[in-house]
C-alpha cells in the first residue's frame, strides 16, 4: 500500500484536479501578490536613489554606495519581473473563470 505525497514548493502552485478552483479568490490572491510587488519596486528605487546620494555625499565610501545603488536596482527589476508575472496570473485566472461559466472571448482582429 503506497501513500502518494505531495510536496508543495515556495513558487510550485498545483490545483487539485476534482476540486472546483475558487476563481476570485486566486484572483484576488495574484492581485495581492501584484500590489506587493510594486511597493517592491518603490522600495527597492527609493533606497537606490538613497545610496545614489550617499555616494555623492561620502566619497571616502562611494564605491561600496555606488555598489549598494546597483543592488537595490537589481532588486527593482525583480520585483518588477514578478509584478509582471502576477499581473498576468491574475488576467489568466480572470479568463479562465469567464471560460468556466460559459462566457466566450469573440476576437475580431
Amino acid at each position: 500500500m503506497s501513500e502518494e505525497k505531495h510536496h508543495h514548493g515556495l513558487f510550485h502552485h498545483h490545483k487539485d484536479e476534482d476540486k472546483p478552483s475558487d476563481y476570485k479568490k486566486e484572483e484576488k490572491h495574484h492581485k495581492h501578490l501584484e500590489h506587493l510587488s510594486e511597493a517592491g519596486v518603490v522600495a527597492a528605487g527609493a533606497y537606490g536613489l538613497h545610496e545614489k546620494h550617499k555616494a555623492n555625499k561620502d566619497p571616502e565610501h562611494a564605491h561600496k554606495h555606488k555598489i549598494e545603488e546597483e543592488i537595490a536596482a537589481a532588486a527593482a527589476v525583480g520585483a518588477g519581473g514578478f509584478a509582471f508575472h502576477e499581473h498576468h496570473e491574475k488576467k489568466e485566472t480572470k479568463k479562465e473563470e469567464e471560460e468556466a461559466h460559459g462566457k466566450k472571448h469573440h476576437h475580431l482582429f
